[in-house]
């Protein structure tokens, strides 16, 4: 039922959003538990009996069954730089994982290499480059920016910052001027990034939550601002029913592992949006930094 009634989403859904977080929820169901599908998937002559994760096979019945060629950008390589704090980092999921791993199984059924990069390495993922910094303000995530952009060169940046601004009450009102100020940094330091910045996820103190309201506002209108401005920018909306809910919470500030998930289906969206209107461009080469993570 959820196969048909999932195709159906994807095809009828009510905005360009919804429509790409039903095709990234299904994709992640299909990866996750491919034997679930075993029977639907035989009507389109695909067997799963030796699919796991995110390997030949399965990647075989994604591409088969959605009857599309779901490669962002026309295929070009990936290099992702997850920046930000604690969530980046993957805090309170179980494998340490966050929502990289499934984003990343995600884009190599879309038929993307991918290379996870960054100055540090967490999770039990084996492509697990990360530049997350637990505790880390704005300021703070753009002095680590500073330093790892230029070594990598990514061509795709996700960044989710701000919720320590906000757990911290640090000049709340300030704290879309400090992103402008690290993204600009960014794109100085990596021409070819697109940048794909998310809203804050929901807190489940009130102060903090207040804030984390405040200063996903500001960052809607950043994004608004930058696209207008040229820059290559999509927003990845985390602060509403799509995002993390309570349920979805580890703690009062992380997701647990199907908060997780959910991130990776809209950044996966988001990444759909950015390709579709043409903003992804091939990773500048850099020594020794490969296009397929290990």
């Amino acid at each position: 039922m959820f196969f048909t009634t999932g195709l159906q989403s994807i095809i009828l859904g009510q905005s360009v959003r919804w429509r790409l977080l039903h095709l990234a929820t299904w994709l992640l169901l299909v990866l996750t538990t491919p034997q679930a599908f075993a029977v639907p998937l035989a009507r389109f002559g695909v067997s799963v009996d030796k699919a796991v994760g995110a390997n030949k096979t399965t990647t075989t019945a994604v591409a088969d069954t959605a009857n599309a060629t779901l490669a962002l950008g026309n295929g070009i390589p990936l290099r992702i730089m997850p920046l930000g704090a604690s969530i980046t980092w993957g805090q309170a999921s179980t494998d340490g994982n966050g929502y990289r791993q499934a984003l990343r199984q995600l884009l190599l059924a879309a038929g993307n290499p991918v290379n996870m990069v960054g100055s540090r390495h967490g999770g039990t993922m084996p492509d697990n480059g990360v530049e997350g910094w637990p505790g880390a303000r704005v300021d703070e995530v753009h002095a680590k920016a500073a330093a790892s952009v230029p070594r990598w060169r990514p061509n795709v940046v996700l960044v989710n910052a701000g919720t320590n601004d906000a757990g911290q009450n640090v000049n709340v009102t300030g704290c879309g001027r400090r992103m402008e100020a690290m993204l600009d940094a960014v794109y100085a330091a990596s021409p070819r990034a697109l940048v794909v910045l998310s809203t804050l996820v929901i807190n489940l103190g009130a102060a903090t939550e207040r804030n984390a309201v405040a200063i996903s506002k500001q960052y809607r209108a950043l994004v608004t601002k930058l696209r207008r401005a040229g820059r290559s920018i999509v927003l990845a909306e985390m602060h509403d029913a799509q995002g993390p809910l309570s349920a979805d919470m580890a703690d009062r500030t992380h997701p647990n592992d199907a908060g997780y998930k959910k991130m990776a289906a809209i950044w996966y969206a988001a990444l759909r949006e950015a390709s579709d209107a043409g903003m992804l461009q091939r990773p500048e080469a850099v020594d020794g930094v490969p296009d397929v993570g290990v």
